[in-house]
């Protein structure tokens, strides 16, 4: 008989004191893996809640697109008495993330390494645009700022054109996916010493690591490669074309097998045996050449056409399709990819993890938490403080909760 597992993460409570995007992303992934995750904010709440662009309720669809699976306590950080409650909250974690400049966690009174003296299974990590050390690290960074710091801006976009940030927010989702990974080797680490870790993770070191294999290539020739259009470095057979009706689509023929397979399906077979191309090094040498005679060929038909007569010859191939078409494939798939969240009446679809266990029961996917939702509750249950003490840190706003539940609990 199958068992079935619970979520790899369940009894594990993070204290995640990110605003914005970097360590929201990975918050909410280590809830999507069932770490119980409180969103300690201050209390005007995360920045992120007023972004200007698409709203849902009056609440910023970008922070709801990075806060699910989580609880809100509102708490002013600033006030001794605020401070107490942190520390009391730190004291039942096994995991703390934030994202505040270097020094300003030990300004507030919650300096890591002290903390790690009392608490020595804590794991404490550090997201920062720089990193705790070196001569940037008191700077503000944002996504851009570190794409463009990384070299990641001077490779996208078109040669001869202004370069380009990514369409998507890499410097960010990048260091929290690192920072996930830091924490989840720090608890495997722990199960075994019982000691926890510091975790450093910088925006910019997480975009240096992206270039991958461009780094190397930069040392090896010592010179700065071009921005890289819808092409490849090392691979001519490797880029977006257009179809006869303007559509455009991505053909991928790394392998002899492709490169005969792609000529033989335009009709192009004599491309074989010509010496210009007849090999990978060949045609990269004489890239423009092929690519003017591919091109040529390719504007013969719909770029449909194109996409399923590659496929069906195996050579990989796809149309570029935008981000509304790519969600209804998704959607049509139903293959998890999408989930939907649900408050009331109000419900919005998002993307889900792409992480499955076989044979795991999946988290309950939980709307994002208004601010200060869960304040009382997390302060009665997991603090144990009384209806009293509570009344008192609401009166004099050293924590805040919606009314309704004011009226409630008090």
């Amino acid at each position: 008989m199958t068992t079935i597992e619970r979520p790899p993460l369940e009894g594990i409570r993070v204290i995640d004191l990110t605003t914005f995007l970097s360590g929201p992303s990975a918050t909410q992934l280590l809830g999507d893996l069932g770490a119980d995750v409180i969103k300690v904010e201050s209390l005007a709440g995360d920045s992120s809640r007023a972004i200007a662009g698409p709203e849902i309720d009056d609440v910023s669809a970008y922070y709801l697109a990075n806060n699910r699976n989580k609880r809100s306590v509102a708490i002013d950080l600033k006030a001794p008495r605020g401070l107490e409650v942190m520390k009391r909250l730190i004291a039942g974690a096994d995991v703390v993330i934030e994202n505040f400049r270097p020094g300003v966690t030990t300004r507030l009174g919650l300096e890591p390494s002290t903390i790690l003296e009392a608490q020595p299974s804590l794991i404490w990590a550090s997201i920062s645009g720089f990193g705790q050390e070196g001569p940037l690290r008191d700077r503000p960074a944002y996504d851009m700022v570190v794409q463009a710091l990384s070299g990641v801006m001077s490779l996208t976009g078109h040669p001869n054109a202004p370069a380009a940030r990514l369409g998507i927010p890499a410097g960010d989702v990048v260091a929290g996916l690192y920072s996930v990974i830091g924490i989840l080797a720090a608890l495997r680490a722990r199960d075994e010493t019982g000691r926890g870790r510091i975790i450093d993770v910088s925006m910019l070191r997480g975009q240096l690591a992206m270039l991958s294999y461009q780094a190397l290539y930069t040392s090896v020739n010592n010179t700065a490669p071009e921005p890289q259009g819808a092409g490849h470095d090392s691979i001519a057979t490797y880029r977006s074309f257009r179809g006869g009706d303007g559509r455009e689509f991505v053909v991928t023929a790394n392998t002899p097998r492709m490169w005969e397979g792609l000529c033989q399906t335009l009709g192009l077979g004599g491309l074989v045996s010509d010496e210009r191309f007849i090999d990978a090094a060949s045609r990269l040498r004489n890239k423009e050449a092929l690519w003017e005679i591919l091109e040529a060929r390719f504007a013969g038909r719909p770029a449909a056409e194109w996409v399923k007569l590659l496929a069906d010859a195996s050579v990989p191939v796809a149309p570029v399709k935008n981000v509304l078409e790519a969600l209804e494939d998704a959607r049509e798939a139903d293959d998890g990819s999408l989930l939907t969240l649900r408050n009331g009446a109000t419900s919005f679809e998002n993307v889900a993890t792409p992480i499955r266990f076989v044979d795991t029961i999946d988290v309950e996917p939980a709307y994002p938490p208004a601010l200060g939702a869960d304040t009382i509750s997390i302060l009665t249950r997991e603090l144990g403080l009384s209806s009293l003490e509570v009344k008192d840190l609401l009166e004099d706003g050293i924590v805040l909760a919606p009314s309704r539940d004011r009226s409630a609990a008090v």
